[in-house]
């Protein structure tokens, strides 16, 4: 299966990070996803249940970026994927990017990225 969804660029301020000021600073979160799935019936019926609704995602991303700090994007990619999978059965796979640019590190960069994979 080929077909696609891509979300780009969702924001959340959140306070994910080992460092104590990450904790209690926080900062700009960025994630984007791709789903991969069957979009054959929605694209003859135009039917929003014949797909996923992309609304609803962008909301459970937001969610997760701004709720339940931990201390790796590791594990907020993990869990967006896992509940991704978990509420929206049409999603045979989804790769999540957790963007943190604004990561305490001594080089100046323009981002981290943490990119996690998950198949149903």
């Amino acid at each position: 299966m080929k077909d696609q969804i891509i979300l780009t660029g969702i924001h959340g301020f959140g306070y994910h990070g080992v460092l104590e000021h990450e904790r209690k600073d926080g900062q700009d979160f960025f994630v984007d996803l791709t789903l991969t799935l069957d979009l054959t019936a929605p694209s003859l019926s135009d039917a929003i249940e014949d797909t996923v609704n992309y609304a609803e995602i962008t909301d459970l991303v937001v969610e997760e970026i701004t709720s339940n700090p931990v201390n790796l994007i590791e594990k907020l990619a993990g869990r967006i994927a896992e509940r991704v999978l978990n509420q929206h059965v049409k999603v045979q796979q989804v790769s999540v990017t957790v963007h943190k640019p604004q990561a305490p590190v001594a080089a100046q960069l323009k981002d981290i990225a943490v990119v996690v994979t998950r198949v149903r």
